[in-house]
């Protein structure tokens, strides 16, 4: 896939779960209940016991099925490892410019962090498309976004961290390009007791909200 064909369908998603699991196995069954519950999309951290495995392995299991990236990625080893297994996109939690560089060297998408304006500018100096608010929740949430996008409006953000499907609306109505959720959809309690089921409602969920909110959102634009 080029940039643009996984920028266009993280856009067409809304949503890119993060998924942080205990074992490899923990992993595959999350991607597989996100993707059961409509989110053809997963984040796999580097957090992950080998993570580059778990990608390797979903990438190749779901081909053209799910677009698989790495999250947590902070240096270039890291992130020449997930191109090698397969990530189509990498995340960072901060600007780290060896993984920028990494990913514009091997025609990936790299989704820096950033959280103040001052970040955001200089991630998109170094030529971030899009770019990751974290941690959101904890600087005002929606309120956030919509505060750091008023300088910005061009800008593609996607807040993580505290985002949920009980405030999805807002961070959409905020102006989020997508919205990355982590524990909030992959709970570690659910898919350690092997309950993927809560896990698959809860992207469907978050896939209810994120369209309802989107048309709301064309609504009052063409209004």
């Amino acid at each position: 896939m080029t940039i643009d064909d996984v920028i266009r369908r993280i856009g067409e998603v809304g949503v890119i779960p993060v998924v942080r699991a205990a074992t490899v196995a923990e992993a595959t069954r999350a991607v597989e209940a996100i993707c059961n519950g409509g989110i053809p999309v997963a984040e796999i951290t580097m957090t992950v016991p080998n993570a580059v495995s778990v990608i390797r392995e979903v990438a190749q299991q779901y081909a053209g099925k799910v677009l698989v990236g790495a999250g947590t990625v902070t240096n270039a080893e890291q992130a020449e490892s997930c191109v090698r297994a397969g990530a189509e996109f990498i995340v960072s939690p901060g600007l780290a410019l060896s993984v920028l560089s990494v990913a514009r060297v091997s025609d990936k998408l790299a989704i820096p962090g950033a959280l103040t304006p001052t970040e955001l500018m200089s991630a998109q100096e170094h030529g971030a498309r899009l770019v990751k608010v974290f941690p959101c929740g904890n600087v005002g949430g929606a309120k956030y976004l919509r505060s750091l996008r008023a300088p910005f409006p061009n800008a593609q953000l996607i807040p993580t961290g505290g985002v949920n499907a009980a405030n999805a609306a807002e961070f959409i109505a905020a102006g989020a390009f997508a919205l990355g959720v982590g524990a909030d959809l992959v709970d570690p309690v659910a898919l350690r007791e092997g309950n993927l089921e809560k896990i698959t409602a809860g992207a469907r969920e978050l896939v209810e909200a994120v369209s309802a909110a989107r048309a709301a959102l064309a609504g009052k634009k063409s209004a």
